[in-house]
């Protein structure tokens, strides 16, 4: 047997021993077999096979026996990785604990169990829950008039405010032991999504005690005293509360926070006791200005022992909850985050109050930081998805029809290549975010996923910025000219309210997916940095070597699926979506052994190298949000009229996964391992494309039919009339056109070429009738038609007077139509 034979049988041997992830005691075998091959084969003589021996023997025993590995291996490696761990604060340590590990591991880790998504149940809305989103919520946007609400009261009106606390909209989380509605956080996603598509601040104003409030951390940390004292004020809405974390100087780096709680002895009501004295300065507090219960975040000392360890003085973040009107709270005046719901600063001076102020007590104490993490990540599960899905539903409905009663050039503007690449990048964003809205929400009712719930924070909310524009530049003016009319103005004003908080978009792409991501789903790195905490070498031990043998598998696995296409992944179903799924599958593949690359050589510096973090993070992103796009397509039949969106949502997630490795190499500080990771990663070039034209104009032209799908994706919009009429009348001048196109297209083509003639258009109908161009019922209903498709173009105009700040009830008159 040649000695090239024997070579590429050895690298057969290897390639496929690391493809399949070997343990290290098969790998001893292998080369042991290996070598008694190479002698039987003649390729070895007897004196090179004892050298080998010589060598293979003690190899093998130092690598497989622990103790003797640990000793002179591992130790010294030890030693130098607690050398070069980052330093870590006590927020970031909680912050990285706090949560869940869900899917997203799957995805990080290069293998994923596909099944285990495929068979996750995304959650079904109770009769109860269906009952409040078809009654209470559909009457409470009945209400909604988002015109007279941001630009004439800035505020909800009394009756609605009334009507909320009424029916419980402030107490959907909280559990109904403790008086709540006991909502899942699907039927919360739901009911924020429906009454976004018709009033923001009103969402807002609902989402935010669901979501980051006293409710929740009493119900999570509270005492029993707590509970009993806020919870049912908190149900009945006798009690509304706001919750004050970010400050003055304090955003993203809670670290930095300066708002102080000192425990000490004071008087309260009339009594000397041991408590907290306060200094605090909030702003950007949502629901403040009205808030009759105070959550806040500071750090608490206790520069004489007071709590009973002589030795601690600084607890750091901890919780604290106090009635609005406590001597010293200063409540006020409102921000007008460029939407009407309430948003104000709070302020504290010398504020004191007792220790069971703080959310469950003393013991709580210093606890403060780590309670508020896994709050936020739910309410960045329920809360701001909503906001983005409840945007791209409505624009998706709305463009639609609009892109087809709207015409120039004598036919609808949605017929237009220039504008379906903007309509198609709507209806495929809008498919990608009621499949991302309803695994996430449904995730946050299994467990409490932390960086799932960034990711869809960040890329959500960035869709909806994506659509909203989009849906601007097709409406043209008639989505430039606010009035009661525009249906999309409040949305686009305060797009950057939902960019901005429970984490700035910036903040969560650059420093919180990867970093959080990484070292949470990565099946080692945390472990080995436990181990180094602990200095248990044995741990490390086992860690160390099983993290090798990680690296080399998927390093392998990632050439190897690029070599062949991802024709060696697995997919769990077969058909049109097999592909996609075994390209995952390489990426996955390709994410792990980048990452570790990364890891190991970069070290702490990652940390601060944060364009190349947020990269990685992209595409750990754009994995997880296509898992979401082939569940919502598998979990809804595969139905024919979902396969193009489907397949645009994911070839616009793999083109964008695309886009961030091919950064992330062109931008490695060590050019010659950029090039090195690249060849790994896409040996044979660029294997994703963004979505074609045809793919685009599809779900395009789509979008502009009634269908099931349409439906389907709008589902939790309201479309009733009540007290705003701009969607309604949307929909009714849709609809009629719909039952009259063809007959119009076949009138307004004769008026084109003269052979209907008249001075205005029932003149030409009745022209056209008598030309037995249309029968009268067809002329009947073109010009029952026209007066919506005018409805569905005008314009507001204004007066001066209204202008000036006069109100429609003083002046008698609502905008006159811009004809």
């Amino acid at each position: 047997m040649s000695g090239l034979t024997l070579f590429l049988i050895g690298l057969a041997s290897f390639w496929l021993l690391a493809f399949l992830g070997a343990p290290l005691l098969v790998w001893t075998i292998a080369a042991g077999v290996g070598l008694l091959g190479l002698a039987a084969a003649g390729a070895l003589g007897g004196f090179g096979l004892a050298i080998a021996a010589l060598i293979y023997l003690p190899l093998a025993l130092l690598l497989n026996l622990k103790s003797l590995r640990s000793s002179i291996i591992t130790k010294p490696i030890f030693a130098a990785f607690k050398k070069v761990l980052p330093d870590m604060s006590e927020t970031e340590r909680e912050a990285l604990e706090a949560g869940d590990v869900w899917w997203e591991a799957e995805m990080f880790r290069g293998r994923p169990e596909w099944q285990k998504l495929l068979n996750f149940k995304i959650t079904e809305l109770t009769a109860e829950e269906q009952a409040f989103l078809d009654g209470p919520t559909n009457e409470l946007c009945e209400m909604l008039d988002e015109w007279q609400i941001v630009q004439e009261d800035k505020d909800l009106p009394d009756e609605v405010w009334a009507f909320i606390r009424k029916n419980q909209f402030f107490a959907m989380l909280i559990a109904k032991e403790h008086g709540g509605l006991g909502f899942s956080a699907y039927a919360q996603s739901a009911v924020v999504t429906r009454i976004a598509t018709r009033s923001l601040t009103a969402a807002v104003t609902v989402m935010v005690p669901n979501s980051l409030g006293p409710g929740e951390l009493l119900m999570h940390y509270g005492t029993e005293e707590q509970q009993k004292k806020w919870l049912p004020g908190l149900c009945d809405g006798s009690e509304l509360p706001c919750f004050g974390l970010t400050g003055v100087d304090v955003g993203s780096d809670a670290s930095g926070l300066t708002d102080s709680a000192v425990v000490c002895k004071g008087k309260f009501k009339g009594k000397t006791i041991t408590g907290i004295k306060l200094n605090f300065s909030k702003r950007y507090i949502t629901l403040a200005p009205v808030a009759t219960v105070v959550g806040l975040a500071v750090k608490l000392y206790d520069p004489d022992g007071l709590l009973g360890d002589a030795d601690k003085r600084d607890y750091g973040i901890t919780c604290v909850l106090l009635p609005a009107d406590t001597k010293g709270v200063e409540i006020g005046r409102r921000h007008y985050p460029g939407s009407a719901f309430m948003n104000g600063p709070i302020q504290g001076d010398d504020v004191f109050v007792p220790l069971d102020y703080i959310i469950g007590g003393p013991e709580m104490a210093g606890r403060g930081w780590r309670m508020l993490v896994e709050c936020l990540s739910a309410g960045r599960g329920i809360s701001l998805p909503a906001l983005a899905a409840a945007a791209g539903k409505m624009m998706y409905r709305m463009t639609g029809a609009y892109s087809r009663i709207r015409r120039q050039f004598k036919m609808p503007i949605g017929k237009f290549e220039g504008v379906q690449e903007a309509s198609g990048r709507i209806a495929g964003l809008t498919y990608t975010l009621e499949a991302m809205r309803s695994l996430t929400a449904s995730a946050v009712d299994n467990c409490a996923p932390s960086v799932v719930t960034a990711m869809a924070k960040y890329h959500m909310t960035e869709m909806m910025r994506t659509i909203i524009t989009d849906a601007m530049d097709i409406h043209g003016g008639r989505g430039v000219m606010n009035g009661p009319r525009n249906y999309m103005q409040a949305g686009y004003a305060a797009t950057p309210v939902a960019i901005t908080v429970e984490g700035a978009n910036i903040l969560t792409r650059n420093l919180m997916i990867f970093g959080q991501g990484a070292i949470r789903c990565h099946p080692y790195v945390f472990p080995e940095m436990e181990a180094a905490r602990t200095d248990d070498l044995a741990e490390f031990d086992k860690l160390l070597f099983g993290h090798i043998g990680f690296s080399v598998n998927r390093g392998v696995r990632a050439l190897s699926l690029g070599l062949s296409g991802a024709r060696l992944a697995r997919s769990p179903v077969s058909g049109p979506m097999a592909g996609y799924f075994r390209q995952l599958e390489r990426m996955s593949s390709s994410l792990a052994f980048v990452s570790d690359v990364t890891m190991g050589l970069l070290g702490g510096e990652l940390k601060r190298k944060e364009r190349l973090s947020a990269r990685l993070g992209d595409v750990m992103s754009q994995l997880y949000i296509a898992s979401a796009v082939l569940k919502y397509y598998i979990d809804n039949g595969q139905q024919a009229e979902d396969r193009a969106y489907a397949e645009w949502a994911l070839q616009h997630a793999l083109a964008k996964t695309y886009v961030a490795f091919d950064e992330f190499f062109s931008n490695f500080p060590t050019p010659l391992v950029g090039g090195f990771l690249r060849r790994m990663v896409f040996p044979l070039g660029r294997p994703y494309a963004a979505p074609s034209d045809r793919l685009g104009g599809q779900i395009a032209e789509h979008m502009m039919q009634p269908s099931a799908l349409r439906d389907r994706l709008t589902q939790e919009c309201y479309l009733g009339g009540g007290a705003s009429t701009a969607i309604s009348n949307m929909e009714a001048a849709f609809t009629k056109l719909v039952e009259v196109e063809p007959d119009y297209n076949r009138f307004i083509k004769a008026v084109a070429k003269g052979e209907v003639q008249g001075a205005d258009q029932q003149a030409q109908l009745d022209h056209a009738v008598e030309l037995g161009v249309l029968k009268a019922d067809q002329a009947k209903a073109i010009a029952e038609y026209e007066p919506l498709r005018l409805e569905a173009i005008y314009v507001d105009d204004f007066s001066k007077a209204y202008l000036q700040g006069i109100s429609f009830a003083d002046e008698g008159v609502r905008p006159a139509n811009a004809a």
